[in-house]
């Protein structure tokens, strides 16, 4: 198979995930139109953001367990047109107990893609961490262009005009159905399969730990950081999706990074070094005023996002029986739960302020950091072994 052939599915892949993972950085990203234009408190405001990701957090390891037992390619397309349905009917419901109702429908969606669409990366990717690090970026570039998206939609036609924002879930089934059409033509993910190995799920269990302090600091960050921003440089509503955008655009530079430092220094080197770099740029971002503000956006972004494709193969190494359930933890579960802590940083802050609020986020990563202390780096996982694919699944054919 030629080189461009080989790389044809990752780069469909990646472009997939970047359409599906706008509707993940679209929720944090309508936060501030909804306090503007329904005058929901921050502690409501919040709640949206764990409307999105308490669903998702239980289902996703629930699809993580049955891409291990059987491949299903048809649920990438369907899940991506699912995300973008729920964000899109958020800006046009009557009450916020209906806004919390299709958000969730939304996580939903999110939560069946991220399985299986790394599953079938892994596949494509043939142990590559660069070729991991691709699709990572892509999920990681939608989330960066979702205020850009939301802010030229919702700043224009105000929240009624959310419907629009179900374009990209269009493109993005389109470019999940094409990706499996093309693995399936080059023989890739056409079943599920499991590496010969030992599943440590200690091991599993402390990165996992690890990943959920990160998601705390990044799902706090995505849900205030806007606002923060605009209240400590007196700038605008510009101010504030600039700084958000900041937040998610340089971690697509950063999941890129992190894939090819990887490969030279090692996973989990660059891993713990991450962490270390995060709690330093989270306390510059809440403490230091002004201006500079954005560039320790920028700082905790790349702390974030250098390592969040290794974080999904160490998982899969982990657990190599597993691959599915360590893509449904790491990319999904342990990321969404992030969400639960929102309400409580939104409640803290209408009692105090939004800087009293996240100065517990300095403190997460610190933790990480210890978690990480003792892990081993895996061994390779062992040959593959072919389980029965699905009967339905055109590409077992």
């Amino acid at each position: 198979m030629t080189a461009s052939r080989r790389n044809r599915p990752v780069a469909l892949l990646s472009l997939g995930h970047a359409c599906v993972d706008v509707y993940q950085g679209a929720v944090a990203a309508l936060v501030p139109h909804f306090v503007a234009e329904r005058a929901y408190s921050y502690a409501a405001a919040s709640g949206v953001v764990l409307a999105a990701s308490l669903l998702s957090s239980l289902v996703q390891p629930l699809f993580g367990v049955l891409t291990d037992r059987w491949a299903m390619p048809w649920l990438l397309p369907l899940s991506a047109l699912t995300a973008g349905a729920g964000v899109a009917l958020s800006g046009v419901t009557g009450s916020y107990a209906s806004t919390l109702a299709v958000v969730a429908v939304s996580g939903v969606g999110v939560a069946a893609y991220h399985p299986e669409a790394a599953r079938a990366a892994r596949a494509v990717a043939h142990g590559r961490q660069s070729a991991m690090g691709w699709f990572s970026f892509g999920g990681n570039a939608g989330f960066a262009l979702a205020p850009l998206l939301v802010f030229a939609v919702v700043a224009t036609g105000g929240l009624r005009a959310s419907p629009l924002l179900a374009v990209p879930a269009v493109a993005g089934a389109a470019l999940c159905a094409a990706a499996v059409r093309a693995a399936a033509s080059g023989a890739a993910g056409a079943g599920a399969s499991v590496a010969a190995g030992r599943d440590d799920w200690a091991s599993f269990l402390r990165l996992s730990g690890a990943v959920v302090c990160r998601s705390v600091v990044f799902v706090g960050l995505s849900a205030f950081v806007s606002l923060y921003v605009r209240e400590r440089t007196g700038g605008g509503e510009v101010a504030g999706t600039a700084a958000l955008f900041v937040l998610y655009a340089g971690g697509a530079v950063g999941t890129l990074a992190g894939g090819r430092l990887a490969e030279r220094y090692g996973r989990l080197a660059v891993v713990r070094r991450s962490y270390a770099l995060t709690v330093l740029a989270v306390a510059g971002l809440v403490l230091v005023p002004g201006p500079p503000v954005y560039l320790f956006v920028a700082l905790t972004s790349a702390g974030l996002y250098v390592p969040f494709s290794l974080h999904i193969t160490l998982g899969q190494d982990c657990l190599p029986r597993r691959v599915g359930t360590a893509s449904g933890v790491t990319l999904g579960l342990t990321v969404s739960v992030g969400g639960l802590a929102a309400p409580l940083l939104g409640a803290l802050a209408d009692a105090t302020s939004l800087r009293t609020a996240l100065l517990p986020l300095i403190a997460l990563p610190a933790v990480g950091r210890l978690l990480l202390c003792r892990l081993r780096e895996p061994g390779p996982p062992g040959p593959a072994v072919a389980e029965r694919a699905d009967p339905r699944d055109p590409a077992a054919r």
